[in-house]
């Protein structure tokens, strides 16, 4: 088990409309996950995603495959 505490950000692609989500992804050595939760709840709940469906999802957003129609 690791004693690392999770440093989280957020993408500098965020403009500041409140709508963001932080990752600490330095926990995926450690861990295997990438901790997320909603930038405007910082003592909220955080959603532990596995580190290979994290990287899915980035990969999904850059092919374009969430995009509106």
């Amino acid at each position: 088990m690791t004693t690392e505490s999770p440093r989280w950000f957020k993408s500098s692609y965020s403009g500041n409309g409140g709508q963001c989500v932080e990752v600490a992804t330095n926990l995926v050595a450690s861990c295997g996950v990438v901790p997320c939760r909603d930038s405007k709840r910082p003592n909220g709940p955080v959603l532990d995603v596995p580190a290979s469906a994290f990287t899915s999802l980035v990969t999904g957003v850059k092919a374009g495959k969430f995009d509106a129609a």
